[in-house]
C-alpha cells in the first residue's frame, strides 16, 4: 500500500510533466505560426498574387503571414488596421520608408522594385490576414 507522501510525489510529477507538455506545445506553437494552420486558412486565389509579392519584399522583416520577426514588427496586428493604418500609409511605407514609431526595430528603408500596383496587391493581401486573425 502507498503513502501518503509517495501519492503526493507522484501528483507532483504528474502534474509538473503535464505543465511542461502544454508549455512545449505552446512554444511550438509560438515560434511556428503555420502550426495551427488548417487547410481553410489556405490563401485564397484573389490574394495569391499579393502573398507573393509580400514573401518576395516583405516577408524577411514582417514574417512569414506577417506575424513578424526580430528584424520587423507583425502586420496581422490590430495597430495595422486600416482605421490606424490606411492602406496609403502603406504605400508611403514602401515609396519613402518610415521612421520607427510604434516599435523597437529601427526605420523602414524605403523598398525597392516595387510599384504602386504590387503594394495593392500586398495591402490586399495583409488585409486579409488581419481579418482571418479577427483584427477587423
Amino acid at each position: 500500500m502507498e503513502n501518503r507522501g509517495e501519492k503526493n510525489a507522484w501528483r507532483r510529477g504528474a502534474g509538473l510533466g503535464l505543465l511542461l507538455a502544454m508549455l512545449a506545445a505552446c512554444e511550438s506553437g509560438a515560434t511556428n505560426p503555420e502550426a495551427g494552420k488548417s487547410a481553410s486558412s489556405a490563401t485564397p486565389t484573389e490574394f495569391q498574387a499579393g502573398e507573393a509579392k509580400f514573401t518576395a519584399n516583405c516577408a524577411a522583416c514582417h514574417g512569414s503571414r506577417g506575424v513578424g520577426t526580430k528584424q520587423g514588427p507583425p502586420l496581422a496586428h490590430k495597430i495595422y488596421e486600416p482605421n490606424h493604418h490606411a492602406d496609403v500609409a502603406f504605400q508611403r511605407a514602401a515609396e519613402n520608408g518610415v521612421r520607427a514609431h510604434h516599435w523597437e526595430f529601427g526605420n523602414m528603408p524605403k523598398i525597392e522594385g516595387v510599384t504602386a500596383a504590387d503594394v495593392d496587391q500586398i495591402i490586399r493581401y495583409v488585409r486579409w490576414l488581419q481579418r482571418e486573425a479577427g483584427i477587423y
